[in-house]
């Protein structure tokens, strides 16, 4: 199981259908291809309502004899019109005026590809901010109750593996930086990365089958910007074991190394191999983490 927040988005609808479909490498796909995950969850992929992107990007690994037949996405938060001038600036229809940030609706969202067949049990992208449990919404919040909580999307996916079932809990929290001093970015992304872990505070939840939550926090335990309880909160989750402690997913320029993509498996399964991928030039800061689960 892999998951990446590599660089598959463009600032344009179509335009990573262009280059998956054309005839030159596009970074990204050689490390997926060395990789050879048998489940695979992009962060920041751009979505078209025909998979057409995705599909091109399987048939490019198809073609690297690494053939992934299962795709799942759905249309994810980013760029989804608000209709308020979120960001102040007098205008409409920014990025920064989606539900998630996007120049337009689909741009960096997620998805994921499989050798396994793949069916969705619940799309959590629709919950409001203002809901969520120990929400840091501000009163005044310019979006207000319209305000959905995931800026990308949190989905519930069950893999079928030769009879055994597991649960991927996916998301892509916003950057807890680009903001003022409000934090409204800092509070959301905190809420975004909590949110899953709320949902499995009933036991209950998800009971059926053993859950790994995967995807971006886009938080480090320490380093950098944001509410780093949040991860603490995570990583400290009963029915959540951490086989890859401080080992860091990308490297900023100035920042440095941070630890913001996560693999977290069920206490149930067992672990395997587990890495961090080298960064591939050219294919962006982030680097692809992946894990052996052992299914009974």
């Amino acid at each position: 199981m892999a998951t990446w927040h590599g660089d598959f988005s463009r600032k344009g609808p179509g335009l990573l259908v262009r280059e998956l479909a054309g005839d030159k490498p596009v970074p990204g796909v050689a490390s997926i291809a060395q990789a050879r995950p048998d489940i695979l969850l992009l962060t920041n992929f751009d979505f078209d309502a025909g998979h057409v992107a995705l599909g091109a990007l399987q048939s490019r690994l198809r073609d690297q004899s690494w053939p992934m037949p299962h795709l799942f996405a759905l249309r994810p938060n980013t760029g989804l019109p608000t209709g308020v001038d979120v960001d102040g600036d007098g205008k409409l229809g920014g990025p920064r005026d989606a539900q998630g940030f996007g120049y337009f609706s689909g741009q960096g969202g997620q998805a994921i590809l499989s050798r396994y067949p793949v069916r969705l049990v619940a799309d959590h992208s629709g919950a409001f901010w203002a809901d969520a449990p120990g929400s840091l919404i501000a009163k005044d919040d310019p979006v207000g109750a319209a305000q959905r909580l995931s800026s990308s999307a949190h989905w519930a996916v069950e893999v079928e593996v030769d009879g055994a079932k597991v649960t991927l809990l996916t998301l892509a929290a916003t950057p807890p930086v680009f903001d003022g001093p409000e934090d409204r970015n800092g509070r959301r992304n905190r809420d975004e990365v909590l949110y899953w872990s709320h949902v499995l505070h009933d036991k209950a939840a998800f009971a059926d089958a053993p859950v790994v939550v995967l995807g971006n926090f886009n938080l480090d335990p320490d380093r950098g910007q944001g509410l780093h309880e949040a991860v603490a909160q995570v990583l400290a989750h009963d029915r959540l074991q951490d086989p890859l402690p401080k080992v860091p997913t990308v490297k900023w320029e100035r920042a440095g190394e941070m630890r913001i993509s996560y693999i977290l498996p069920d206490q149930s399964l067992r672990i395997g191999k587990a890495e961090v991928m080298p960064p591939e030039p050219k294919a962006g800061p982030h680097r692809l983490v992946w894990m052996d689960l052992l299914l009974d």
